[in-house]
């Protein structure tokens, strides 16, 4: 089942958008051709569609090589549970009304395991029922972290409890660096990569899917 564009699930006030694309992916005509295939080994290697991102960070190649070596430490190879990495992405990014960094990360997280019943609740974000306790706390700080730049007292004593300081400190590295990627997508207008637009529309995660699963 394909969900339309305006039944797929939004943000209260919508994805944020400066209404056209500002800075603009390289083409195949102004890009070089070891441009496009490091491109190529990185999407391969990090098993990812992220082309339109890639293309537009290599504006600056200086600071793309040294955020791509910074983030991976986190995502694909960080050391907290990959479901667990995957639903803060995706909780900052429904944040931060960021639709690609929304679309790209149902796409990867649909693949590393987590479930589409799991990325469904995301919208709900703490108060979701049918969390266990940590993720109910890595929501909370996701959501301390946005609106409060800090996480609360009460979600810190259960993330430290559960995944110790040198983890812990990988999850609040994850939250802000998720954070400020989402605030560079949304200001440059990058467009979610066409495949991304088909995954995201046939993911079973919007409300017509929902209901149809219902459906006796």
């Amino acid at each position: 089942m394909t969900t339309p564009l305006l039944e797929q699930l939004t943000p209260p006030g919508g994805w944020k958008s400066p209404g056209r694309v500002r800075l603009a992916p390289l083409t195949p005509e102004t890009s070089t051709r070891a441009q496009r295939v490091l491109m190529r080994v990185i999407n391969k290697v990090g098993k990812l569609e992220a082309s339109n991102l890639f293309l537009m960070l290599m504006r600056n190649f200086r600071l793309f090589w040294n955020w791509l070596m910074f983030a991976k430490q986190m995502m694909p190879y960080g050391q907290i549970d990959r479901r667990d990495t995957e639903l803060v992405i995706l909780r900052v990014g429904w944040n931060c009304r960021s639709r690609y960094e929304w679309g790209q990360h149902v796409d990867i997280g649909l693949r590393a395991g987590v479930s589409a019943e799991d990325i469904a609740r995301i919208p709900l974000g703490g108060d979701a029922p049918g969390w266990e306790p940590h993720l109910k706390a890595l929501m909370q700080a996701c959501d301390e972290f946005h609106h409060e730049r800090m996480i609360g007292d009460a979600s810190w004593a259960v993330l430290e409890a559960h995944y110790g300081p040198r983890l812990l400190l990988e999850v609040v590295m994850l939250i802000g660096h998720y954070e400020m990627l989402a605030g560079v997508l949304n200001s440059t207008g990058l467009p979610l990569d066409t495949r991304l637009e088909g995954v995201l529309a046939a993911a079973p995660i919007h409300p017509r899917c929902a209901a149809h699963a219902r459906s006796p």
